[in-house]
């Protein structure tokens, strides 16, 4: 039989071509409904009412409400989408380019990220124990997605070793704090310096 089978409360069942088809497109539903939440609490903050994010993804109120009966669930749901995307860039961006070249567009994408983190901000802050995993949902996807970059970026010599994965997330959070009278690529540019001060005192010695 070419159809896969799925195992469910014990009845193999076969997994038609049409099965999957479905399931694919109920997949790019929902990524689309997750990427109008996005947009529209990047602009409205995260109490926009749900008819905005609806009409935004051009599906109904009563679609949102059946996959995510709660607000907090809509929220948990991006950002942990936000999470995944920055997290698999780096093997995609180790793939197309120079260990060095992909660290640093790996960082410039975290810079994405944190400023999409930021329409969030009043939920995650808000105390509401909904959002209790998330901090260790970050840390298990982003750490070792960075820990990787630079570990292959000092292994060819282009970066020192020794640097902290959990230190240099931190760091460009704090470079991606709005600042007073800096312009929306201020982030980017200081990113850039904090990625030129990695390659001091790199060596051809350090690889493994």
């Amino acid at each position: 039989m070419s159809d896969k089978i799925d195992e469910r409360d014990d009845v193999l069942e076969p997994v038609s071509s049409t099965d999957r088809r479905v399931r694919a497109d109920a997949q790019r539903n929902l990524d689309g409904l997750l990427r109008a939440a996005m947009a529209v609490f990047a602009t409205s903050g995260v109490d926009a009412p749900v008819r905005e994010i609806a009409k935004t993804a051009g599906v109904g109120v009563g679609t949102v409400y059946r996959h995510f009966p709660q607000r907090s669930d809509l929220i948990k749901a991006v950002l942990r989408r936000e999470i995944d995307a920055c997290a698999d860039a780096a093997s995609v961006l180790a793939g197309e380019h120079d260990p060095g070249e992909a660290l640093a567009r790996w960082m410039q994408r975290f810079v994405d990220f944190i400023s999409a983190k930021r329409g969030l901000a009043a939920a995650l802050h808000s105390g509401d124990p909904a959002y209790e995993a998330l901090p260790a949902y970050f840390d298990k996807r982003l750490r070792p997605a960075l820990e990787s970059l630079l570990d292959a970026a000092a292994a060819a010599g282009e970066i020192r070793s020794g640097v902290e994965p959990n230190d240099l997330l931190h760091a460009v959070a704090r470079l991606c704090t709005p600042a007073h009278n800096v312009g929306p690529d201020h982030a980017r540019r200081m990113v850039a310096l904090l990625i030129d001060g990695l390659r001091y005192g790199a060596s051809v010695n350090d690889r493994k």
